[in-house]
């Protein structure tokens, strides 16, 4: 009897897994090691690394790249513990975002917390994404004119056009379903990503070595009295930490990049891999471009160092930088709208199933592209989304302030209070234990850090406010 029960499980399986589904009914899902690493590079390596340099420089030599090694490796750390959240660990059931994970092992008040705190830092982040597109965008037209009337040229362009353009963009490529359909486009992305990391780098080195460059540097970072005031060194110095701990913000989309991978071999085990790929190599290029854009710039490092300047030539390849960092924020924008997509679409057709407007599909034949399914919902729905993003990113185009404070916001609560409390909650582990002090410990520190780097942040986006000129390139 049982080996007869044995081969009929057998057979369940081959037929489960020889199927067009998986074994929650959904679509079977292709995704692997390369393409996990692949969407977490793409979140990862995004705008976070071009303020690096001028980080380190408020920070100094010392507690500069010992902050980007302590964020790695909370970081991976706690990743792995979110990785393990994804199935259920008493039914094996899928929590497909991460506030199903949140909900599943926490309850329904901590669920909405998160969604709170990931959503708003989901629509923080596009904001974010749209800013350092168009100023990479006007960097080129800069470039191009310094390259024409000199340095000391005004070249002075307004970001909004190029908001603009990016958000007609947006507005094409938002009509991709889901997070299934963006792998290619991730890939790409993690290549353009690698490209200007690189020739950051590769400037940054040429300016090392070239004659006649003279930087001040130092184990503490721009100096107090000669650079900065004393308050002014404390709040900068703040709004660094926050700038780096958006350089690792991708926890956010974490569960979301696992319901892509395939159930064999188990999604926790190749997320955990993946993971630890995506933060090791995103970690060496931060600490390469870090250090060695403060030591070709030293204490006066422009906060963005591929648009505010710090190279004027080659043009050309300063251009083609520029033009790497669009396209790839072109596909970073939308692995992390995705997941606000697919929560409201969702909660729509819970809410009205029977409307047609909300979830009937009309097919509509595109000349050597076949049939595509087009839903009236979704088209408005995710336009007018991205024309939001941009106009709120027109209101605020600041770059080092907007990227501190999102990285101040995401951090404790994504990337360390929710996969702890999970890990707490999921292991059993007895209050006031050595274990449980110790994770306790590592929340409450990061969440004054981010306190703090959310108020110089805020100091800095207010500063930026003061004096800022609608008709200049923001930086």
């Amino acid at each position: 009897m049982a080996s007869e029960l044995h081969k009929r499980n057998l057979a369940l399986e081959t037929a489960i897994s020889d199927s067009k589904f998986d074994d929650d009914g959904r679509p079977k899902r292709t995704g692997t090691l390369m393409t996990a690493s692949a969407h977490i590079i793409t979140a990862v390596i995004g705008s976070g690394v071009l303020s690096l340099a001028w980080a380190i420089a408020q920070l100094g030599w010392i507690a500069g790249p010992m902050a980007l090694m302590i964020f790695s490796f909370i970081t991976g750390f706690t990743s792995s513990l979110l990785a393990d959240c994804y199935r259920c660990s008493t039914t094996g059931r899928r929590n497909y975002t991460y506030m199903e994970v949140v909900k599943s092992n926490l309850g329904e008040m901590k669920c909405k917390l998160c969604g709170l705190a990931q959503y708003v830092n989901l629509v923080g982040t596009t904001i974010g994404y749209t800013i350092t597109a168009s100023l990479s965008m006007v960097a080129i037209k800069r470039s191009n004119c310094f390259h024409k009337e000199g340095h000391d040229a005004g070249c002075h362009t307004s970001n909004n056009m190029y908001m603009i353009i990016f958000a007609i963009a947006e507005i094409i490529l938002s009509q991709i379903p889901n997070f299934h359909e963006l792998s290619g486009l991730s890939i790409l992305a993690a290549v353009m990503s690698f490209a200007y990391s690189s020739i950051g780098l590769g400037l940054a080195i040429a300016k090392i070595t070239e004659r006649g460059n003279h930087v001040t540097t130092s184990l503490t970072g721009v100096a107090i009295g000669v650079d900065v005031t004393s308050t002014e060194k404390i709040w900068s110095s703040l709004q660094a930490i926050g700038n780096i701990a958006f350089a690792y913000a991708y926890s956010i989309v974490l569960v979301e990049i696992q319901d892509t991978l395939r159930s064999s071999p188990p999604e926790n085990k190749v997320m955990k891999r993946a993971s630890f790929v995506g933060v090791s190599i995103t970690t060496i290029f931060y600490m390469l471009c870090g250090t060695l854009g403060y030591a070709a710039f030293g204490d006066k490092a422009p906060g963005n160092f591929l648009t505010g300047f710090g190279f004027y030539e080659p043009f050309w390849l300063v251009d083609f930088a520029n033009m790497c960092i669009v396209v790839h924020l072109v596909g970073a924008y939308q692995v992390f709208c995705q997941p606000i997509f697919t929560t409201v679409e969702n909660w729509c057709c819970h809410k009205w199933p029977e409307s047609g407007f909300v979830t009937k599909r009309h097919p509509i034949t595109f000349p050597s592209c076949g049939v595509c399914y087009v839903n009236m919902f979704r088209v408005i729905w995710r336009t007018v989304y991205v024309i939001l993003t941009a106009v709120i990113a027109m209101l605020f185009p600041f770059f080092n302030s907007v990227i501190g404070l999102l990285g101040a916001i995401a951090f404790w609560p994504l990337t360390v209070y929710f996969p702890v409390e999970m890990y707490i909650s999921r292991a059993k582990i007895r209050k006031f234990s050595v274990t449980w002090m110790w994770l306790q410990v590592l929340s409450w520190t990061c969440f004054i850090v981010t306190l703090l780097a959310a108020a110089g942040s805020i100091q800095g986006l207010v500063k930026d406010l003061q004096t800022y000129k609608p008709f200049s390139s923001a930086s």
